[in-house]
């Protein structure tokens, strides 16, 4: 089937108009009427050639919510009418040890992206940015009545992203967790760590978002321009999330720690981060990364952030609005998260 989309042509391009091919429905496939689809800035990264070659047209877009049309002849879990969600995958071998334990995000074949990968039927997957997408039924979420869907779409990756790894790293009560940077990923480690009861510090670079940082969640807000900060917090933190997607002093972060501590990194650079070896060895601290989250722990995410209140920050735009947000987006110009109205796609 054709639906509409947005998507770009080259590296430079802008958003255009353009129709792409979704495949007939197989037995365990769901068609889905996307309704929004949040910006995420590995959008950006991906669309631009930043994080390896790409084949063109590119359309983007891995926050997607809206309504299940339509369901193949062996799916039992969505109906037509079910509001439903698509995140960063949908689909992984199933077979090797990670998958068979719910961590499809580390399958060892490589899951199959929701745009930018070749799928099992050898198509190019596209993403969010158009109206419709079929997805393999194991592969979808179900929303919560309690979040609305243009709210709950960030939730697919930046809510995964950061949920996951606070999770994995037991953050709740007595835990003081700080979160590097307040952007898209940043406010939603902020609202999820202070949902599970932990206390909960931003380091940002200025003090430029402090209001926004305590009325999130946050007991306290921290410059990281002032050296003074690194002095005063030293050994403080169990758990700190780096959400930052840029070069950072990592050493000098390590330092903030307690024993045991761990710093995980979510944002992804595409430098290297450099890390002296005494700053882990002395204090047994741990630097680790985090991907996403595998589709059982997904929707543990969303049901938890339904029952908690807990939504993310968002700026609501019609489709012809993506080139704009796009540039907002690279000058940490929003607050905290755009969503793409896909109704206005459809005219």
């Amino acid at each position: 089937m054709q639906v509409k989309a947005r998507g770009v042509l080259s590296k430079e391009s802008p958003f255009h108009a353009i129709e792409i091919e979704r495949r007939e429905l197989q037995p365990d496939d769901v068609l889905i009427e996307i309704h929004y689809c949040g910006i995420c800035h590995s959008d950006i990264h991906s669309a631009r050639g930043e994080w390896g070659e790409v084949r063109y047209p590119f359309v983007p877009g891995h926050e997607i919510t809206g309504i299940v049309s339509k369901v193949g002849s062996q799916v039992t879990k969505f109906k037509p009418g079910d509001r439903v969600g698509v995140g960063c995958m949908v689909d992984s071998c199933g077979e090797c040890e990670n998958c068979k334990r719910g961590d499809e995000q580390y399958c060892v074949k490589g899951n199959i992206q929701t745009y930018g990968s070749v799928d099992r039927y050898g198509q190019y997957t596209m993403g969010g940015y158009s109206t419709h997408i079929v997805v393999k039924e194991d592969f979808v979420l179900r929303i919560p009545d309690a979040l609305p869907l243009d709210k709950a779409a960030p939730l697919l990756c930046a809510g995964i992203t950061t949920y996951s790894p606070l999770r994995h790293w037991q953050a709740g009560p007595g835990k003081e967790v700080a979160v590097i940077g307040l952007g898209g990923l940043g406010h939603m480690a902020v609202k999820l760590a202070k949902a599970m009861g932990a206390e909960v510090t931003v380091l940002s670079q200025s003090l430029r978002k402090k209001e926004d940082g305590l009325r999130l969640g946050a007991k306290a807000y921290y410059a990281t321009s002032d050296p003074e900060t690194f002095r005063q917090l030293a050994g403080r933190f169990d758990l700190i999330i780096n959400t930052v997607s840029a070069k950072i002093p990592i050493t000098a972060y390590l330092g903030l720690l307690k024993t045991d501590g761990a710093l995980v990194n979510v944002g992804a650079p595409p430098e290297p981060l450099e890390v002296n070896a005494f700053a882990l060895i002395a204090q047994r601290r741990t630097f680790a990364g985090s991907c996403i989250g595998g589709i059982r722990e997904t929707q543990e995410m969303l049901d938890f952030c339904a029952e908690h209140g807990v939504t993310p920050e968002i700026e609501v735009i019609s489709a012809d609005e993506i080139d704009a947000a796009w540039e907002r987006v690279l000058k940490s110009d929003v607050r905290y998260r755009f969503v793409i109205d896909i109704s206005t796609m459809r005219n």
